[in-house]
């Protein structure tokens, strides 16, 4: 009987530990209050549509809202995600409309090159690397969370020229209403001048260096130039900071990325900011 009675204890709590460990898992999946689904697309054009001649390769990752708490709030955030990924001329689109009408407007702009490549041709002329382009596009939600929905994207390009161009955007909505949050939301007044030194404090100690001029002699622009400029995302741990190549800096150092815990920006931080329910 005893021997029965610790086996069904036993049974009891292997059984109370699992419900617990469901709803934990669930409660996590609980967390992502928009759900998100995604576009795929590879379309390679060739000029004149001859497999010999050089191409355009274009390739799309396309991640968009398909579900939030408040139903009325969808169209406004998917109208986010696809201005932010495909331009203001397309605002007016579905995310899928977005994807089609983007990639027939990249292959009919290509296509304009064809009348210069034949003249290459007629004149035998070797086509010159400038012809072949490529586009390489997608975006990443890194937080979801609280009534916050962050997301950045990514872009690179060859249109001729010495090398191809990349660039880094971020973007922080509110899911309650659908707005992008921007500096003002967050900061006190005047806090440019403040938050500009944390931010080139926190990149001179990333290049392991005791003053901040020595960032001039490793590829930097003026000191004095580095500024907020409104292109950060927020996450549980801080507000992140991109600035582009030749932003900042000279090509060869890429982008620079600037992460700022909230404890750094909590005196700059307005009492009603949209993040002031995550600072503990």
């Amino acid at each position: 009987m005893k021997r029965y009675l610790c086996f069904s204890l036993v049974i009891m709590t292997v059984l109370a530990m699992c419900l617990t460990g469901c709803n934990l898992t669930s409660d996590v999946k609980k967390t992502e209050e928009v759900k998100i689904d995604s576009i795929q697309v590879e379309k390679i054009y060739h000029l004149l549509e001859n497999p010999d001649n050089p191409n355009c390769n274009l390739v799309i990752d396309f991640n968009y809202p398909v579900e939030c708490p408040d139903k009325t709030i969808l169209p406004v955030l998917q109208k986010q995600f696809v201005v932010a990924y495909f331009g203001d001329d397309y605002a007016e689109l579905t995310p899928q409309e977005a994807v089609n009408k983007y990639v027939e407007d990249y292959i009919t702009g290509y296509k304009e090159l064809e009348e210069d490549f034949k003249k290459d041709i007629e004149e035998n002329e070797t086509p010159g690397s400038w012809y072949s382009y490529y586009e390489m596009s997608q975006n990443e939600v890194v937080y979801n969370e609280g009534g916050l929905l962050s997301f950045t994207v990514s872009f690179e390009n060859y249109t001729g020229g010495a090398h191809g161009s990349h660039s880094y955007t971020n973007f922080t909505l509110n899911t309650k209403d659908g707005k992008r949050i921007t500096e003002e939301d967050l900061f006190v007044e005047d806090y440019q001048d403040s938050l500009a030194k944390l931010l080139i404090d926190e990149i001179t100690k990333k290049n392991n260096l005791q003053d901040p001029k020595g960032l001039e002699d490793i590829g930097y622009f003026s000191v004095d130039e580095i500024y907020p400029n409104n292109n950060f995302y927020i996450d549980a741990t801080g507000i992140t900071y991109t600035f582009n190549e030749y932003e900042i800096a000279a090509y060869a150092l890429g982008q620079t990325e600037v992460h700022l815990s909230f404890e750094q920006i909590m005196p700059l931080l307005k009492e009603n900011s949209p993040v002031a329910g995550m600072i503990k």
